[in-house]
């Protein structure tokens, strides 16, 4: 049996999703819903974190995963160099 997980959005994901370019954009939301049937095989958990990483080309996605309710929460989402120096 195959369970789907569901992607919510924060509201600042969406807004920083909504900034980026049009192909940037469809390319995030692509990986994402690849990864809703298995997503811990192709996220990093960030190390004293609770969150974890996706990787797509020059952009990281934070999020956090719900294994009891099947949700995928994007946190946060932009270029690698800029990412990891905001607050989580």
């Amino acid at each position: 049996m195959v369970f789907l997980y569901q992607i919510i959005f924060s509201k600042k994901s969406e807004k920083q999703l909504s900034k980026l370019e049009k192909d940037i954009q469809k390319r995030i939301v692509g990986v994402l819903e690849r990864i809703k049937i298995r997503p811990h095989s192709y996220v990093k958990n960030l190390i004293g974190k609770s969150f974890s990483r996706l990787r797509v080309g020059d952009y990281r996605i934070i999020l956090s995963i719900d294994n009891n309710k099947l949700i995928i929460f994007v946190i946060e989402l932009g270029h690698r160099k800029k990412i990891y120096k905001n607050k989580l």
